[in-house]
């Protein structure tokens, strides 16, 4: 196993940083051998390939169960097309690319661009959530320059409130900055032999102008980049939500 201290790294102080293998031995409350259900929640089709189409791949690798809530269907998302018209092709788009990464997808039917955060929000997510059961979540880093995400990041963080903080909560981020603002991981996870996998799952939105717009402009570098502070050729980086359980991510 590879661990790794952020700050030792980068400020010479004892933040945790986990690379591929998993939290520290000593912070792991699931044992190795359990099969976990870890929820993935973005705001729209290609955000949680993006920001965890790797960690993903290495969970589904080793039987875990993943499923991808999606809380909207990227309506906005194609120029010169309806609402509709959109949401139906992101919406095939988003079953291929979980069909990729063997993961299960879940729509929770807000639309692009006019997310809400209100009291009937809340309880159609935290019904959602309850139902999984998710030993593990990961969402969108909640200071973020999307009002959408901004959106999902909360309504996971009300469901992890609302349901007794029982699940290990982590933060993803996206476009390194373009996008995610001000974000300091905790954990690394060694995406270097899912990488074609994520790639592929990237691609799968085509109305995106994924391989040749956003996965070469800003995740390419940004998993290097990650790969380089964690020590890995490829990585993912996460924020673990301080006060909700160690979570157990992928091993080998």
């Amino acid at each position: 196993m590879k661990s790794w201290t952020r700050r030792r790294l980068l400020q010479g102080s004892s933040m945790l940083a986990v690379g591929a293998l998993a939290a520290p031995a000593e912070a792991e409350e699931t044992p190795k051998n359990t099969r976990l259900k870890v929820l993935v929640a973005g705001a729209h089709p290609d955000d949680p390939e993006s920001g965890c189409g790797g960690t993903i791949a290495r969970y589904t690798d080793r039987d875990h169960e993943v499923a991808v809530l999606y809380l909207t269907r990227g309506e906005m998302g194609i120029k010169g097309k309806s609402h509709a018209e959109a949401a139906a092709i992101r919406t095939a788009e988003a079953k291929k690319a979980c069909a990729i990464l063997k993961a299960r997808p879940l729509f929770a039917d807000q639309i692009d661009g006019a997310t809400e955060v209100n009291a009937v929000r809340y309880a159609a997510i935290r019904k959602i959530v309850e139902a999984e059961k998710p030993d593990v979540v990961f969402t969108h880093w909640p200071i973020d320059s999307h009002p959408d995400h901004r959106a999902c990041s909360l309504l996971i963080y009300d469901a992890w409130l609302r349901l007794g903080r029982k699940f290990a909560l982590y933060y993803f981020e996206v476009n390194l900055g373009g996008q995610t603002q001000c974000f300091r991981p905790t954990h690394y996870v060694d995406i270097t032999a899912v990488g074609p996998r994520k790639r592929d799952a990237c691609f799968a939105h085509v109305s995106q102008n994924a391989s040749t717009g956003f996965y070469p402009k800003y995740h390419a570098k940004m998993h290097e980049y990650r790969g380089m502070e964690s020590g890995f050729r490829l990585a993912e980086a996460f924020a673990h939500h301080e006060q909700s359980p160690p979570g157990r991510l992928p091993d080998v």
